[in-house]
């Protein structure tokens, strides 16, 4: 089973999974700060539709292509270099009918197509497979070392690490060749209903899809060779498979269980990044008197030491669910949301081997 620092260069991609609402997109952001502050050449992509990646780099979300974050004003000097994007979807698919199509007429046939333009705006998948697109045109580009790559919150991952092979299977599926002209003749019925709705409403949706069906014809393979790469890529030694959490009691539960179902998905991890961690317990106040200032201090102390036993306890169990060889990571608490990059170094520096506490 592959096992490697995060922060050697024997890996090219870092897969972050995980629940939502435990900052995976600021810690995967903050991950791939990390790398290249320390001299890697770093893309971080994100799927998640929310913005929230590009707001804390101070990027353009209508930009489709990774856009360069500086670094400058973190006066750091390591020669690294970081990008970021947001998938678009439909940007992504077209550019992949561009790039295969055997023809420049044909790919524009595809892209004129109506129901190519309701496919690659809105069928199910589409988003998740175009991920895999783009994982591999940032993965072919020599100029880039390392890709950070941030997924959809746990309830989707396995469908997003399953999306090669369900829109192959939907591309190349019997209502696929139905509608786009195998029908034997028991299935006359179902051309008699199509065509009855073409006369009706005038839109033609019978050649529409017979013309869909035949502009991808001889591009199945090419989709069938991109799936297959994507998912060794994703198995193979290159790929760092992470999962991130915090160490809430709730989240700690989903964690284990999401952990189960990508182990009976045969997904092994190769660690865990714990966000939001607490910072170290301050000395306990001096009791040099009985001020209501006095007793304020120590019922926070109390407070913030009760906090960080249950923490030590969070991240005690988080360990017990790692495999053999996996590794644990800590980031700090910023005590608000990152605002600016500055904030997103802060979390950077701060990533560390978790060492849980017994108290």
């Amino acid at each position: 089973m592959k096992r490697a620092s995060i922060y050697t260069g024997s890996h090219r991609l870092l897969l972050c999974l995980g629940p939502g609402g435990v900052g995976k997109t600021t810690t995967a952001s903050a991950l791939g700060m990390r790398a290249a502050l320390e001299g890697r050449a770093v893309d971080v992509m994100t799927i998640d539709p929310a913005p929230r990646l590009l707001d804390a780099l101070h990027l353009d979300a209508s930009i489709a292509q990774p856009q360069e974050v500086s670094l400058e004003s973190l006066a750091v000097s390591g020669g690294g270099r970081l990008r970021a994007l947001k998938l678009d979807p439909k940007h992504t698919f077209d550019a992949v009918v561009n790039r295969y199509a055997p023809s420049r007429a044909m790919a524009q046939g595809i892209l004129d197509n109506r129901i190519y333009r309701g496919i690659s705006n809105a069928l199910a998948g589409v988003a998740d497979y175009m991920a895999m697109e783009k994982l591999l045109e940032l993965y072919d580009d020599p100029g880039t070392s390392l890709i950070v790559l941030d997924t959809p919150p746990a309830r989707e991952a396995l469908d997003f690490l399953g999306a090669p092979e369900r829109l192959l299977d939907l591309l190349n599926s019997r209502a696929t060749a139905l509608l786009g002209g195998g029908l034997k003749f028991s299935d006359l019925a179902a051309r008699a209903v199509l065509s009855a709705f073409d006369r009706v409403t005038g839109l033609h949706l019978l050649s529409d899809v017979h013309a869909f069906v035949r502009s991808f014809e001889g591009m199945y393979q090419g989709f069938a060779q991109r799936a297959q790469r994507a998912r060794e890529i994703l198995a193979g030694p290159e790929c760092l498979v992470l999962v991130i959490t915090t160490p809430e009691e709730l989240r700690v539960e989903e964690t284990a269980a999401f952990i189960r179902s990508l182990d009976r998905a045969g997904i092994n991890i190769d660690g865990l990044v714990v966000n939001r961690v607490a910072p170290p317990m301050p000395s306990r106040p001096a009791k040099a008197g009985a001020s209501a200032l006095q007793k304020k201090l120590e019922r926070n102390w109390r407070d913030f030491a009760a906090l960080k036993r249950r923490e030590s306890a969070a991240l005690r169990i988080l360990s017990g669910m790692l495999p053999a060889g996996a590794m644990m990571l800590a980031a700090a608490d910023l005590g608000h949301e990152p605002r600016s990059l500055r904030d997103l170094a802060e979390i950077a520096g701060s990533i560390d081997i978790a060492k849980p506490r017994r108290h």
